[in-house]
């Protein structure tokens, strides 16, 4: 991803530093610019890493494939690393690569605002301060805003009540009466940490998911060694997840039907029938839709720990929350003491709560809030010159590792950041035809994906619009992004 550096000297901010702000940033300082800022609403590095640490959090994608090409670690404790490593691996990145110099902590950008007259980005943040970039890169990620559901009589609760993004570590749960709101991929990691301390742990499950072990375990002193002493062996390694998510988990999201489908839904089915002693319980989490429909889950320890005496699996809808707890549709209160919302992300948005207007003024939010996000190869947008995305719309994955595209991404960024110099130009911007033809085939091949086949996920908008998933393998998105096509893009 090394080329000559890049000599405009133009003034680049990238907002958010998580894997995306700083793979950018790393890449920006081997090119010998160091002409850019990143703008930290908090006061570490890490986006998601820093903001999730209930307990048990951990990445869904082994460590030697959710880190950086360019940055191999061979020693990470388990094949799925937790949270406090993957932050510790993060914080090591920026320091090692010189960007703490670059990073403004505790600057959350409210504003974004193309000012045309000079042709430059107005960057408000949230003290007031009001700068100029030539460029401006939104690295804020999809997964940073918590989602809680409002549920009547929730302000009524005269407990201890949070998100699990936004987990209360002062609160004992020993010995007390819990409730979890909510059973996908965070509860799936901290119900198995807490069920053994509680008295009674309650799971309001809206829907079941399709679950996989995960068989995890510690990596030896001899293994660390080992690929120490010969780093193409951490190469391999990396290619052969890589291979079983691009090849052989790929397919799941598309085909239907088909003896790969069959034969991974009833391996799921008979993980539950191992672990799960009850029949009624058996049949509530055998999930109603095709496997990649809903983002596929990885534990080792889930269905023990809901097949403890202790722990209830509750299906009926939610009528209310009361002072006693939470009372079900069926006239049913279960008793609480603490409340824990497990219920994800403000997915869909991907720009809150920062505004951006580009060329005439035009709002981006609200134009996503109309039609539903989309962008150029998830990355630039049409009347926004110089602005980019990264891990934008339609760029998430549902079979492999986010940081191929995010590194992808970065290389296209550079690419269209050396033909800005090529032509001398101040700013570009993708043709709207362009983007309408690319975004067109993007929704018409979603149509024929399984998560087409659900009404409800967090990869859809309210409007039923898939605004998260890309469409193919990895290797097709970075054919796509290996370098900007100039034809693409107007100049000035």
């Amino acid at each position: 991803m090394t080329s000559p550096s890049l000599s405009s000297g133009r003034r680049i901010a990238i907002i958010g530093s998580g894997f995306s702000g700083l793979c950018l940033g790393i890449h920006l300082k081997k090119r010998g610019l160091n002409n850019f800022v990143i703008f930290e609403k908090a006061d570490r590095v890490g986006g998601t890493w820093r903001e999730n640490t209930y307990p048990g959090a951990e990445c869904d994608i082994p460590s030697a494939l959710y880190s950086f090409s360019f940055e191999r670690n061979p020693n990470w404790s388990h094949k799925w690393s937790e949270q406090e490593e993957i932050l510790a691996y993060l914080e090591h990145c920026a320091r090692k690569h010189g960007l703490y110099e670059h990073i403004r902590f505790n600057e959350e950008v409210r504003k974004l605002e193309f000012h045309e007259p000079s042709d430059k980005w107005r960057i408000e943040t949230a003290s007031g301060a009001m700068e100029e970039f030539d460029v401006a890169v939104s690295a804020i990620g999809q997964l940073h805003k918590p989602s809680t559901p409002k549920i009547a009589g929730a302000e009524t609760f005269p407990g201890p009540s949070f998100h699990s993004a936004r987990w209360n570590h002062t609160i004992d749960l020993a010995g007390k009466d819990v409730c979890c709101i909510g059973n996908a991929a965070s509860a799936l990691q901290f119900i198995p940490q807490i069920a053994p301390k509680v008295r009674k742990l309650t799971v309001f499950q809206r829907s079941a998911n399709w679950v996989v072990k995960k068989n995890d375990r510690e990596y030896s002193a001899f293994e660390k060694k080992l690929v120490t002493l010969i780093p193409p062996l951490l190469w391999l390694y990396r290619g052969y997840i890589w291979f079983r998510g691009d090849v052989l988990l790929y397919p799941l999201m598309f085909q239907k039907t088909g003896w790969l489908r069959k034969k991974s839904e009833q391996q799921s089915i008979d993980y539950i029938n191992e672990k799960i002693r009850d029949p009624e319980l058996r049949k509530k989490l055998v999930p109603d839709y095709p496997m990649g429909a809903k983002r596929i889950l990885f534990s080792d320890d889930f269905y023990d720990a809901l097949d403890r005496e202790n722990v209830e699996v509750v299906t009926e809808s939610i009528e209310r929350i009361t002072r006693e707890g939470v009372l079900t549709k069926d006239g049913r209160t279960h008793k609480a003491e603490v409340l824990v919302y497990a219920t994800g992300f403000e997915t869909t948005d991907f720009l809150t709560p920062i505004q951006v207007h580009g060329l005439k003024g035009q709002s981006l939010n609200e134009k996503w809030s109309r039609e539903g996000a989309e962008a150029y190869l998830g990355i630039t947008h049409t009347g926004y010159p110089n602005f980019f995305m990264m891990y934008g719309p339609n760029t998430n994955l549902g079979h492999n590792s986010i940081v191929i595209m995010i590194e992808a991404q970065t290389r296209y960024i550079l690419s269209c950041l050396d033909t800005l110099d090529a032509r001398s130009a101040r700013w570009l911007d993708v043709r709207a035809e362009v983007q309408r033809s690319y975004n067109d085939w993007i929704q018409r091949s979603l149509q024929g994906s399984t998560w087409a086949s659900v009404d409800h996920s967090w990869y859809k908008n309210e409007q039923g619009k898939i605004t998260n998933n890309w469409i193919g393998r990895t290797t097709e998105y970075r054919r796509r992004t290996h370098s900007m096509n100039p034809d693409d893009y107007e100049f000035a």
